[in-house]
This record gives C-alpha cells, sequence and structure tokens, in this order.
C-alpha cells in the first residue's frame, strides 16, 4: 500500500467512528427532551454555562422546562427540576424512575459496589436487611436517641478544649457523627484523636468531596482514560485501598469471636446472615462484599449529615439573630440541667424549623448520584429510553418559586405557620424522594437535631475571621469550592 493509501485509511478510521458516534448523538436528541447543544464525545461537561449544574439548572430550566437534557459525554442525562416534575417522577412512577446507572468510581473501588446498585432484587433485599438490622440497633428508637445524646456531649467536651480560640470543626464534627454509626457499624466508638481513626474520616471526607468536584464528573464521565493519567482520583483509590484492607482485618476478628446466638454490630449480623445464606441459589451476600457493604454504610452515614451540621454552625454564626432565638427557645423549653432529647423536638417548633431550613437551604449534589430509567417510559410527552441516567435536581425543589415564599431567602419561618407551629412541606426533599431515599433518614434527622440543639445549648457561635460577603449562600460556597470550611470560635455559655 503507498503512502496516499495508508493515509487514506487512517483518515476513515478516524473518521468512522466519529460519524457513527455523531449520528447515534443525533439520534438520540431527536427523541430527548431538548436542551444545550453537546460537543461531539464530550457533551456538555466542558461547558460552564451546563456544568455544575447547582450554578445553571435556573437558567437552563428557563429556557427549555422543568425537564431537559444534558450530556454527560456521549451519554444523555435527563434532568428534571421543580417540586413538580420531581415528584411526578421519583413519587408517581417511583418504579420507572428507580434505577442507578452504574457509577464508574464506585466500580473502580469494589465491583461489588456498583453491581448490587443495578441489580435490582439483590438491591431490595440488600436495602431490606439494612433497615431491619438498623432497627434492631436501635435507630428510631430512645436506645439511638441516648447514644447520640452521649456522643453530642463528647463533642461538646472536644469544642469546650479550645478555651473560645478559633479552630477548624471538621475533624471535631466528622468524628462525632461518624462514631454514631461506628457503634451501629463495629460495636465501639473510637476516640477523636485515634490517627487511624481520623485517615479513615479523611478518606471518607475526600470521597464526598470527589465525587462533588468537577473532577469527579470528568472521572465518572471518561473513567477508562482517566485511569492511565494522574489525578486526585489517584490518591483517593490508594486511601481507599487502605481503608479497604483495615475494614477486612476488623470483619477478620470478627470472625474469630463471633457468636451467632449474640450479635453485637452489623458486621455480625452480616456474618451471621451469610452463613445462613450460602446454600441460596441467590448470591444476595457473599463473603467478597461484606467490606463494600461495611465501605457503603460508612460513608453514606458520616459524609452528608456532618457537612450538613458544619453547615448549620457556619450558618449560625453568619446570623446571630437566628442563633440568639434558637438559643432562647433551648433555654426555655430544655434549660441547662440536662441534655436536649428528642421529646423536646415538639416542643421547640423554632429550632425544628432552623434545622429544617438549613437543609433546605444548602446546594446539595446533583451529578454524583443519577437515577436510571428501568424501562421506556413517556413522561410529560418525552420517551425516556430504559437505561437512561436521570438527575432530579433537588435543589430545584428547594428553590421552587410555587411551593416556598421567598425561597433565595434563608428563613425559619417557611416551616412554622401562623401560629408560630412547625408545619410540614411536602416540597422538602433533603433525603430524596420515592423507591431510592435514603434509608438512614431516620438516623439522620436525630443526629441533625440533637447535635444542633446540644451545642447551641451549650456555645454561641461566631466566625474567626471577617466575612464580607453578605449572601449566605454565596459565602459558603466560597469556602466549599475550596474543599474548605471557616475556622470558627466557640464561646461557652454561661448557665
Amino acid at each position: 500500500m503507498d503512502l496516499a493509501g495508508a493515509g487514506l485509511l487512517l483518515l476513515l478510521c478516524v473518521l468512522f467512528p466519529l460519524c457513527f458516534v455523531s449520528f447515534q448523538m443525533h439520534k438520540k436528541r431527536s427523541h430527548l427532551p431538548p436542551g444545550p447543544t453537546p460537543w461531539l464525545f464530550l457533551g456538555n461537561v466542558f461547558q460552564k454555562d451546563v456544568f455544575p449544574l447547582a450554578n445553571s439548572y435556573k437558567k437552563l430550566m428557563k429556557k427549555y422546562g422543568p425537564v431537559f437534557t444534558v450530556w454527560k459525554g456521549p451519554k444523555p442525562m435527563v434532568v428534571l427540576c421543580g417540586y413538580e416534575a420531581v415528584k411526578e417522577a421519583l413519587v408517581d412512577h417511583s418504579e420507572e424512575f428507580g434505577g442507578r446507572p452504574l457509577i464508574p468510581i464506585n466500580y473502580r473501588i469494589s465491583k461489588s459496589l456498583g453491581d448490587s446498585e443495578r441489580n435490582e432484587r439483590k438491591w431490595r433485599e440488600q436495602r431490606r436487611f439494612l433497615l431491619s438490622t438498623l432497627r434492631d440497633f436501635g435507630m428510631g428508637k430512645k436506645t439511638m436517641s441516648e447514644r447520640v445524646q452521649e456522643e453530642a456531649g463528647c463533642l461538646v467536651q472536644e469544642i469546650a478544649a479550645t478555651k473560645g480560640q478559633a479552630f477548624d470543626p471538621t475533624s471535631s464534627v466528622f468524628s462525632a457523627v461518624s462514631d454514631v454509626l461506628c457503634c451501629v457499624i463495629f460495636g465501639t466508638r473510637f476516640d477523636y484523636k485515634d490517627p487511624v481513626f481520623q485517615e479513615h474520616l479523611r478518606v471518607i471526607d475526600d470521597f464526598m468531596n470527589f465525587l462533588h468536584a468537577s473532577f469527579g464528573l470528568i472521572y465518572n464521565t471518561f473513567p477508562k482514560i482517566m485511569d492511565f493519567l494522574p489525578g486526585p482520583h489517584k490518591t483517593l483509590l490508594s486511601g481507599c485501598e487502605k481503608l479497604f484492607a483495615c475494614f477486612h482485618e476488623r470483619v477478620k476478628a470478627h470472625k474469630q469471636t463471633l457468636d451467632p446466638e449474640n450479635p453485637r454490630d452489623y458486621i455480625d449480623c452480616l456474618l451471621i446472615k451469610m452463613e445462613e445464606e450460602q446454600n441460596s441459589a441467590d448470591d444476595f451476600y457473599i463473603p467478597e462484599e461484606i467490606v463494600t457493604s461495611v465501605f457503603g454504610l460508612f460513608l453514606a452515614g458520616t459524609g452528608t449529615t456532618s457537612k450538613t451540621l458544619l453547615y448549620s454552625l457556619f450558618v449560625m454564626a453568619k446570623l446571630p439573630h437566628i442563633q440568639a432565638k434558637v438559643q432562647e427557645e433551648i433555654d426555655e423549653v430544655v434549660g441547662a440541667n440536662r441534655a436536649p432529647n428528642m421529646e423536646d423536638r415538639v416542643r421547640m417548633p423554632f429550632t425544628n424549623a432552623v434545622v429544617h431550613e438549613i437543609q433546605r437551604y444548602e446546594i446539595l449534589a446533583f451529578e454524583s448520584m443519577p437515577r436510571e430509567m428501568t424501562c421506556h417510559t413517556v413522561f410529560r410527552g418525552f420517551t425516556i429510553p430504559q437505561y437512561t441516567m436521570v438527575i432530579p435536581v433537588l435543589s430545584s425543589v428547594h428553590f421552587d418559586p410555587l411551593q416556598w415564599e421567598n425561597p433565595d431567602e434563608f428563613n425559619p419561618e417557611h416551616f412554622l405557620d401562623e401560629k408560630g407551629e412547625f408545619r410540614k412541606n411536602d416540597a422538602f426533599m433533603p433525603f430524596s424522594a420515592g423507591k431510592r431515599a435514603c434509608p438512614g433518614e431516620a438516623l439522620a434527622r436525630m443526629e441533625l437535631f440533637l447535635f444542633f440543639s446540644t451545642l447551641l445549648q451549650n456555645f454561641t457561635f461566631r466566625l474567626a475571621t471577617d466575612d464580607t460577603e453578605r449572601d449566605l449562600m454565596s459565602s459558603f460556597m466560597k469556602y466549599r469550592t475550596k474543599g474548605i470550611y471557616p475556622q470558627i470560635q466557640a464561646t461557652k455559655r454561661s448557665t
């Protein structure tokens, strides 16, 4: 073959896949909801007016409506905005919108972590087992409430040790929230200064930040390419390997001391369940997956609640008049001689409303945990094919002007009626909705109320440095985009 022929062949080898991908994308676009024009191969990932959706969904929603399509590389993602569209999909059509696509970073860390999300029967069985086990260990009961109260007391002692000096609350808050779950998973809590424990929490924090960052979006879009390139994903994967190794050692120790008649924690329950199911035709519980299950629970039960609690301290420091009103209610209902409990929540409508408003006002990640269509579905006039990724933008529900009065304003009265009593709002979805709603919602609600009220009972918080940014959301996002939290000062309240 001469040089010209070889060049022509090479050109055809390049043009054919380009044309094929272009044709496929054009064919899919003609049937999907409208949306911004994607770039070939890259989709909309590198278009700043599209991603991150936290910054762009309002403009896109105004242009294309509450249901539109964005492209994650060559794959489309249908985006749902506003309470009505999200509720119709996740609640009214919960089965159709109830799948979970394979998340590349999860699959890279552990294949079973990705596989179990996509196997419907396996996911249902494991979710049922998780909820049952959590209830057995006190979730939603007084025993768990008392456990959270004890840990809140430990956190108070840790913060009191700062003696009013500026400090970063991240480590202490992560440790306290994680220790509640560690008692369930491992049967023990850890000292906040334990270096191994802190390393575990660092990996969890890095994982959460990775999922929410632009680099995480890029990795999950082009995982096969990114695996050959350097970057923060390499550090994250290395940290996860070490974390898995530690979990393996704990599982091994549990096996050696296991008493099937007296399970001590979640790991024991998993080991017993695997023993019972070892001759079953199903592979819902296999030894290779136990560490993955522990990692998933540890991640879900630590990351989100910790970050929300950190955000609550930032909000109180920025809004001292709200902080003072919360403290006034705590003093009136609880006093200073005992710790707040869950029974107090009914008698503390303003504090309860503040906790809910903090969750409503917090910007949530959208792209990191999409849904997936389980079948071809006609939704609002559009045919969405099976296996299409779907992103319900929960923050668009929380800032929906049809559901909230002045949604851009932080206002606890969004959850108070004219008599000052707490009122629910169906457009409050921090734990998602439908079949994929967070299974640990009850525990997270308990932790947020008890930690928040206990901290405000004991301390007054303020920012350690001047923050000239008047807008609450812009001020917090300034810190969040840097992956850090502002230092605060905690002044002990007089009793």
